[in-house]
């Protein structure tokens, strides 16, 4: 196994059994429900979106986990035996994790690793896995590339990928895919039971780095200040982060123009936000953030998109403060 496809710490097993019951509480329940109605016939490419990123790549291994378990437990995967255990550290000869959270997956990749064995039945598992874990990392050659493989169907191979939002994939990635979607999080607030624990998948600490800077940008659309000391560090601002920032906005856009009906939103930007934009600074808002979405798959700096992102949004804000004053 290459560099390129699963070096990362999944290595999880007892994590992931301690948190399944997490399938058997709402809102998740539905979730489960869905997995299983889907494993009768199960789609080739699974797109998994909203929840934490966590979720999403947790999600993504229990399917996994379920289409080759070798002892179930009433239809879910019991994730203690020795198939279950294998995809679960990543160490499975037929499970392939290609790993877009912190660069762009490159064209390379799909060609050299992932092509070549899908004509190849699966050397152990029932079906082969490929797990995209943030999918949106897939540049635009590679998502070509890859769309040329779907369009072979071969039974033996399953895709998953994960992503925020759909609409952060190529829309005909999109239509091939059969999606399932998590619960949505809260702007400023962790989801379920997973995201509580560092490890799968997310470095130790990025959550509060995370944190760190939606109090950065909120104080900057605040005040005007402090923003580009943090963006100016060298390296500070990675694809991760830049992406992470991106769907907490969006998520913050969305809680304060439903803020009547959604009064448990809570977060910096939504604070920072609610009360200060109107209809058409949030539709700018979406709208520059779909630019840096696109920005970052052309894989242009991060803390250049963010820093142009973070300039606009203060502008707007200010225009509007200074009209309701005046």
């Amino acid at each position: 196994m290459t560099k390129d496809f699963t070096e990362t710490d999944i290595s999880l097993p007892a994590f992931l059994l301690k948190e399944m019951d997490i399938f058997s509480r709402p809102p998740y329940l539905r979730v489960r429900d869905q997995l299983l109605a889907m494993r009768r016939a199960s789609p080739q490419v699974l797109l998994i979106e909203g929840g934490s990123r966590t979720e999403r790549v947790a999600a993504g291994l229990l399917w996994a986990c379920l289409l080759n378990c070798e002892n179930e437990h009433d239809g879910l995967p019991c994730l203690i035996c020795s198939t279950c255990k294998r995809f679960m550290q990543s160490v499975h000869r037929d499970f392939f994790v290609l790993d877009g959270r912190e660069e762009s997956i490159k064209i390379e990749t799909i060609r050299e690793w992932v092509r070549p064995v899908l004509g190849e039945p699966p050397r152990e598992a029932e079906k082969r896995v490929i797990l995209i874990a943030e999918a949106q990392a897939l540049g635009i050659e590679a998502a070509n590339a890859l769309l040329k493989s779907l369009e072979e169907p071969r039974p033996q191979n399953a895709f998953v990928m994960t992503a925020p939002q759909r609409e952060r994939l190529l829309p005909t990635l999109v239509s091939r895919s059969w999606t399932l979607t998590l619960p949505w999080p809260e702007p400023g607030r962790r989801t379920g039971c997973w995201e509580e624990k560092a490890g799968l998948l997310i470095p130790p600490g990025e959550n509060e780095t995370r944190e760190e800077w939606e109090l950065a940008l909120a104080g900057f659309l605040k005040n005007g200040r402090g923003w580009f000391g943090k963006t100016g560090v060298k390296g500070a601002v990675s694809l991760t982060v830049a992406q992470e920032l991106l769907a907490c906005l969006q998520s913050a856009l969305a809680a304060t123009l439903l803020s009547g009906e959604r009064r448990a939103a809570s977060g910096p930007l939504y604070k920072a936000m609610s009360g200060s934009i109107d209809k058409t600074v949030a539709r700018r808002a979406y709208e520059a953030v779909a630019v840096c979405q696109t920005a970052l798959q052309y894989r242009v700096n991060p803390a250049l998109v963010v820093d142009w992102l973070a300039v606009r949004l203060f502008v707007w804000m200010e225009e509007l403060r200074r009209r309701r004053q005046g």
